[in-house]
């Protein structure tokens, strides 16, 4: 799974994709989270690659692919719209959306722009709903405390020392997660190796703070502030597999609570004893969701 080709978006964006599979079957677009790359989805990839066309990129921002400067240049709009870019790029019509953390967030943001015309099926796995994650972060202590490594990615003063040390070096100060995942040796070194380019990091960095996402100090109060909204988003009607690993650090189960008001064709895959990075802590649980979601 190496053979990445480079596509320009309209946009001029350019991102390094794999795309693979007989090119007549149904589409699968598989999009990666933080501090990841197309590899997250490699189990799912390999499984599903002889009854799909499989294309998962490398993000804006990451790896190879064009690294905008300027945190402008990562909100939530723009990285939707690589999406529909890319499908355009690569003449795919209408595709399956699948997402993972924060591809899983840009994946929800797709889906409820494409649903009924383009998208027709959307796959989340351990990415907060834009309804329910914002109120979370307001009102549960538990997901307030998960989240507060996002206000040290935010933190500029960070910047010196991830340029000079890579990206693990904020990692390892940011991120209190007492299960380390289990990852193939080569796999890990080859995320090291993405993570010391200093380019890429801040780019990456800048997906959080180019985010509208409030993330309150842990002293604020625990309640909705005054005139608070809801994100303004229709209900997601096309069929919708949310897989959720149960013993994620950062997005507990509370993030399933009220989501079939808000999606209204819903399966969700619940894997216990699982962290944060279910397409590869439990590749065949995953596969297998897959499989009877995926017909």
């Amino acid at each position: 799974m190496t053979d990445l080709q480079r596509v320009r978006l309209a946009s001029g964006i350019e991102l390094d994709v794999l795309d693979v599979g007989p090119r007549e079957a149904p589409v699968l677009i598989f999009l990666h989270g933080f501090p990841e790359s197309h590899r997250t989805w490699r189990h799912q990839i390999a499984h599903l690659s002889t009854r799909f066309r499989c294309i998962a990129p490398d993000q804006r921002g990451y790896r190879g692919s064009s690294k905008p400067e300027g945190v402008e240049n990562y909100t939530p709009d723009k990285l939707i719209g690589d999406v529909f870019q890319l499908a355009d790029a690569l003449g795919v019509q209408q595709f399956t959306i699948l997402g993972h953390d924060w591809g899983g967030a840009i994946a929800w943001g797709v889906a409820l722009l494409g649903q009924g015309t383009r998208v027709t099926r959307a796959v989340i796995a351990n990415a907060p709903h834009p309804v329910i994650f914002p109120r979370l972060l307001w009102t549960d202590r538990q997901q307030r405390e998960a989240s507060q490594y996002m206000r040290a990615f935010r933190d500029t003063a960070n910047d010196a020392m991830v340029r000079e040390h890579g990206l693990g070096a904020l990692l390892a100060q940011a991120l209190k997660w007492e299960r380390a995942p289990t990852m193939e040796e080569e796999e890990r070194a080859a995320l090291f190796k993405d993570w010391s380019n200093p380019d890429a990091a801040i780019a990456m960095l800048n997906w959080y703070r180019a985010s509208p996402m409030a993330v309150p100090p842990m002293d604020a109060p625990f309640e909705l502030p005054e005139g608070y909204r809801d994100a303004a988003v229709p209900p997601l009607a096309i069929p919708t597999l949310v897989i959720w690993a149960m013993d994620d650090m950062a997005l507990p189960p509370c993030n399933l609570d009220g989501m079939d008001r808000l999606v209204t064709n819903l399966t969700v895959e619940p894997v216990h004893d699982c962290g944060h990075f279910v397409p590869w802590e439990a590749p065949d649980v995953v596969n297998a969701a897959l499989d009877r979601f995926l017909g």
